[in-house]
């Protein structure tokens, strides 16, 4: 583990300096204006793949095609690599981001189970991010959806390590389960991470994060129900 905790260490250098990032799309004024907030952390600033790979700015096109030309649409990351439930609750409360966002996606805790976090912390804390994310959507819940998390056992870095798999299933089911019970949005891409090692197209360069190739994918799941949240 101490060495996934060196990697992650390395590869921050080739973060940008913020860990918010804004992407507009705009053609004309007179249209109307939409907003997406993700929330997360590698696995949302798309740690290894270009800007315009990342599955959140992959998701902003997709649903751009369905917009007019006159209509804009912005996207807004607070993410970064190696960051737990507790750094992303930590981030979202220093940069506070507007409570207007028409859409917003969460996709948090591989950290926690890769640093040996108590999962009672995840218990306590994914709850609470789920809220903020409400809160960030115009109160409503309808707006949030949540992303299951990848697993990374399937990639050369985690080499089919089934602790690894399993350490995942109880966070992701945990997940799951609340999003059921309080009637959230939840979209499961763990199956297709867990092509990794079979299908080495979906592993990035890294040897431990998903390629672009994935993050389309994960896209393709996300954006029925986050068209359907912004009346598309």
């Amino acid at each position: 583990m101490k060495h996934l905790l060196k990697i992650g260490s390395l590869l921050l250098f080739t973060l940008l300096v913020s860990c918010s990032v804004n992407d507009t799309i705009q053609t004309s004024t007179n249209g109307k204006t939409l907003k997406y907030l993700a929330l997360g952390d590698s696995y949302t600033i798309g740690q290894s793949v270009c800007e315009t790979c990342r599955f959140p700015i992959q998701l902003q096109t997709a649903l751009k095609n369905n917009l007019s030309t006159k209509d804009i649409f912005t996207t807004t990351i607070i993410a970064q690599t190696g960051w737990t439930t507790t750094n992303l609750k930590s981030a979202i409360a220093t940069q506070n981001p507007s409570n207007d966002y028409d859409l917003v996606t969460l996709l948090i805790g591989v950290n926690n189970q890769y640093q040996n976090k108590p999962f009672s912390l995840y218990e306590q804390e994914f709850p609470e991010l789920v809220t903020t994310a409400i809160t960030k959507a115009k109160g409503i819940k309808a707006n949030v959806i949540v992303v299951s998390i990848p697993d990374y056992a399937y990639t050369p870095f985690g080499n089919g390590n089934a602790t690894i798999s399993t350490q995942i299933d109880t966070y992701n089911t945990f997940a799951e389960n609340y999003c059921i019970q309080n009637n959230i949005k939840f979209v499961n891409i763990t199956d297709i991470t867990r092509l990794g090692l079979i299908q080495p197209n979906l592993v990035a360069t890294d040897g431990l994060h998903p390629s672009e190739l994935a993050y389309s994918k994960f896209v393709e799941r996300i954006l029925p129900k986050s068209k359907i949240i912004l009346g598309l």
